[in-house]
């Protein structure tokens, strides 16, 4: 069967209509009843839902337009189940204590879901669009399922394994009532503060690498606009990138931490904070840098950096401890 039009040849329409419904669908209910429960599972099923329209509009059930719908399926749904399960067992969600009974930006945070949702979801949605399955004539050999294609996938299943691995360490790490004073920094949290983004970046980077053949190849029969709207999917790896390393990712888990680990005191701090890649530091301990905003912290309590606070710690914790809800923790 021929890939059905909706508005447009590439489903940017439809989709982003899909999405924005859906979203104001879900905050008109947590608004209503003041309620965080269902926020992160109207996101992860917003991406479930958008690869299921397209791949049946598309019409084109090649392996590569499969699989790129079933890895995002298998990526919302795991991200979603996880939060969800996380937040019925916390009862809320502090992420929204500041907004929940601001209406704008309460809001805000749903139409900015909606453009999440929307901008990483472009590699699948322009895969699975007329412009691209039609342009192959429904032959999934224009072009052939290969080597930049399982260089995708493995990226996929490299980082969606780290982001679950990640995830479950720190959960059942909690789950075994540590003392407040322990900072997490066994299994893959030993090489990096917030493995769990790694792995979601790379996670994406591997749909865009699968969706990307049929841009390349001279076999797939794409008119140039068909091939630079691929290309411009980079758009979702780049802006998951952005979001969680400098947005609504690492900066706030930083702050958390870095408030945590003054309490905690500022030489324990600096021993067992890793490094942000899954990459083993050779230095000294004593030679490490401080993370950015973690020194900034220190210094708006007033410890600053005085080599003598700053040294190599002892074992041992004498302040009192408090928690600091952080959105990886």
């Amino acid at each position: 069967m021929a890939p059905v039009i909706v508005l447009d040849r590439y489903y940017l329409a439809i989709t982003f209509l899909i999405t924005l419904a859906y979203q104001l669908f879900g905050f008109a209910i947590a608004w209503t009843f003041q309620f965080d429960k269902i926020t992160d599972l109207t996101g992860g099923s917003n991406f479930i839902i958008l690869s299921l329209i397209t791949l049946l509009l598309g019409q084109t059930f090649c392996a590569r337009n499969l699989l790129t719908s079933i890895f995002v399926m298998l990526w919302a749904v795991r991200l979603a189940s996880f939060l969800l399960f996380r937040v019925l067992r916390r009862g809320s969600d502090a992420r929204f204590d500041s907004i929940r009974h601001h209406f704008w930006k309460f809001f805000g945070f749903w139409i900015g879901q909606t453009i999440w949702i929307w901008t990483v979801s472009l590699p699948l949605t322009i895969l699975n669009s007329p412009s691209i399955s039609g342009g192959s004539e429904g032959s999934c050999d224009r072009p052939t399922f290969g080597g930049r294609d399982i260089v995708g996938v493995v990226i996929f299943w490299f980082g969606w394994s780290l982001e679950s691995a990640a995830d479950l360490e720190k959960y059942f790490w909690k789950a075994s009532n540590p003392s407040k004073d322990v900072i997490m920094n066994k299994g893959l949290w030993k090489w990096s503060r917030h493995p769990p983004y790694f792995g979601e970046i790379l996670c994406w980077w591997g749909i865009w690498v699968l969706c990307l053949s049929p841009a390349i190849s001279p076999d797939s029969g794409l008119n140039s606009s068909a091939r630079a709207a691929l290309y411009c999917s980079i758009i979702s790896p780049l802006f998951t990138m952005i979001i969680l390393l400098f947005a609504s990712g690492i900066p706030p888990a930083e702050k958390a931490q870095a408030k945590k680990f003054y309490t905690l005191g500022a030489e324990e701090a600096r021993d067992v904070y890793a490094p942000d890649l899954p990459v083993a530091q050779k230095q000294n301990r004593e030679q490490r840098p401080w993370p950015t905003l973690v020194l900034a912290q220190l210094q708006r309590h007033g410890t600053g950096t005085n080599p003598i606070l700053l040294r190599r710690p002892s074992c041992s914790l004498s302040r009192p401890h408090s928690i600091v809800h952080s959105p990886q923790s």
